[in-house]
């Protein structure tokens, strides 16, 4: 184990600073020498793992050289071919799609291909409470008795029941869920993380999966001498997928979301201006917006209200339309909020009442939201760093939802539970996973579960650790380091946003704003100072420390950022911790 960054074995909010190693360091150095690169920029592609030769073009990622070639997944050729014909042939089209960010962006982006080639297509999101995850037999006879081709996106790979029931119609799936030996007898299954897959593409969303895809289309239609739909301009749906289904923006990823992110803040899309304007978002777009502040309205619809609202939302072309949907998925937002805080807490209590110290945290009850147990799931993960399992109990069923830890591959595992038996269905990946189980096989399901994810390494210990970039100093922070290190992005699941410390900080005053967050300005003896926010700080021991060192030193630690307030762009650090500097 490594010495504690600056001696912090234990901040204020319990963490162990993690700085670099002494070869990431020398990587660094030798990344500033060959480059000429800030030095802070230098730490930050270090840490990301980025030789010196390829500094450049890791810093402007073209995308035209990060694409794969569609044809490399399975299915893809048919898929996209089958795909034509029904176009060729003007055709019934169905999209049946799941009730997310991710299921919504992939339907939208077939809806919007498809009307610009002059063809409509049938939208059909299932219910998650009646309905559930994934394509039903109702629905599916249903649709292949009205349509020639199904295409299920962000589902459909473990269905094989209901593409059995699509009788009369062609079935294609474009997905990304974890498969099983045996696929459905569909007419194409395109998913990265098939068995027979080597996994290189595993990374991808459905949206990307659907991407791909499109450029296979396109690359078909131009065979023919035409031009197909401009692809450039639909990555903002890729981007916003992406993100919200904390896929690892690494790779191709990187390349989706830094180019959707430009197309965003062109506002070209009335459903997601709509949604900004709704939102306040009056600056730029970056990542984080993505997950956090537009991801979570367009999944409102699919958690508490209509399922399809999210994805009607993305698809139209229309502002009038767009503005109302929008607006009933602000509301609808606030409302899963009031009801997430609830199951949230009631969830934590039980969980802690059974213990959090084993490899799965885990909480059952009755009348809970399902649309709402995934965030609590999150949460739980997030305040016990160990998978967590929530479940909504309705008669006889529950239905849960799961969150992971690194590491820990809690879609194979929930996996393994519905092939011994244990779960009526379930699946997912990595990170995220849904179940249903009868009530009376809770207990034994959960208890299995617990000893699968053991053998991953979950009941392992798990230090809270902060892991910094380095140190600085007040006055390097500039607007430009900022837009500098903004370069090396975006950032978010597997490529962390870089965080710096800043030892032995004279704290110069601190005021409250809002009712938990606190205004901070630092500096050194020299004078330099810069300013700071420290959201929600009043809630932990955070607030209290920083309000009773006014004219005293902390080390400091957090993510630095540009406040756009009033026209006037000043840089500011968002703390994340702090700790005494005599523990250094």
């Amino acid at each position: 184990m490594p010495a504690p960054y600056l001696g912090v074995a234990q901040s204020v909010l319990g963490r162990y600073w993690q700085g670099p190693d002494a070869a990431r360091q020398r990587h660094a150095e030798a990344l500033a020498q060959i480059t000429r690169l800030p030095p802070a920029l230098c730490a930050v592609l270090a840490r990301l793992g980025v030789p010196a030769e390829q500094a450049q073009d890791y810093l402007s990622p073209r995308l035209r050289d990060l694409l794969p070639d569609p044809l490399g997944l399975r299915d893809m050729g048919k898929a996209a071919e089958r795909f034509l014909h029904a176009v060729a042939q003007r055709e019934r089209i169905a999209i049946f799609a799941d009730y997310d960010v991710d299921g919504g962006a992939s339907a939208a982006l077939l809806i919007c291909w498809l009307r610009q080639m002059g063809l409509g297509a049938t939208l059909y999101v299932p219910d998650r409470i009646d309905e559930g995850y994934g394509p039903n037999d109702a629905a599916m006879s249903m649709l292949a008795a009205h349509h020639e081709l199904i295409i299920c996106v962000d589902c459909g790979t473990l269905s094989h029941g209901p593409v059995a029931a699509a009788r009369g119609a062609d079935v294609i799936i474009l997905d990304h869920h974890l498969g099983s030996e045996t696929l459905p007898e569909a007419l194409a299954v395109v998913n990265p993380n098939r068995q027979d897959e080597t996994g290189d593409l595993g990374h991808l969303c459905a949206a990307g999966v659907v991407f791909l895809m499109l450029v296979e289309a396109n690359r078909q239609v131009r065979a023919t001498g035409k031009t197909g739909p401009d692809l450039m301009a639909m990555l903002d749906l890729v981007a916003l997928a992406t993100v919200a289904d904390v896929a690892p923006l690494t790779g191709v990823n990187r390349a989706f979301v830094r180019q959707g992110l430009h197309v965003l803040a062109g506002r070209t899309r009335p459903g997601l201006r709509a949604l900004a304007d709704v939102a306040r978002l009056d600056s730029a777009p970056r990542a984080y917006h993505l997950g956090f502040v537009l991801g979570p309205r367009v999944n409102a619809g699919g958690r508490i209200g209509a399922a399809d609202l999210g994805a009607r939302l993305l698809a139209t072309d229309d502002p009038a339309e767009a503005q109302a949907l929008a607006e009933k998925l602000e509301l609808l937002n606030t409302e899963r909020r009031e009801i997430e805080a609830t199951v949230r807490a009631s969830a934590l209590a039980q969980a802690e009442a059974r213990g959090v110290d084993g490899p799965l945290v885990w909480a059952a009850g009755e009348g809970w939201h399902a649309g709402v147990i995934g965030i609590a799931a999150a949460r739980l993960k997030e305040a016990t760093n160990r998978p967590a399992i929530v479940i909504a109990l309705d008669g006889d069923e529950g239905k849960g939802s799961g969150r992971s830890v690194p590491g820990v591959d809690l879609g194979a595992a929930i996996q393994r539970l519905a092939q011994d038996g244990l779960l009526l269905k379930g699946g997912g990946h990595r990170m995220a996973a849904g179940l249903t189980v009868a009530r009376d096989r809770i207990d034994a399901a959960m208890t299995r579960l617990a000893e699968l994810l053991a053998r991953q390494g979950a009941a392992m210990p798990a230090r809270d650790t902060l892991r910094l970039d380095g140190t600085l100093m007040p006055g390097a922070v500039t607007p430009e380091l900022i837009a500098q290190l903004d370069t090396a992005g975006p950032f978010g699941a597997a490529a962390p946003a870089p965080r710096f410390a800043f030892p032995g900080m004279r704290i110069r005053s601190v005021r409250q704003v809002g009712e938990t967050h606190l205004r901070v300005r630092f500096g050194t003896e020299d004078g330099a100072s810069l300013d700071a926010i420290a959201f929600r700080a009043l809630e932990s021991d955070l607030g209290p420390l920083l309000s009773s060192r006014q004219g005293q030193n902390l080390h400091l630690a957090g993510q630095l950022e540009v406040n756009s307030w009033g026209g006037r762009h000043n840089p500011q650090l968002r703390i994340d911790d702090a700790a005494l500097p005599e523990q250094g």
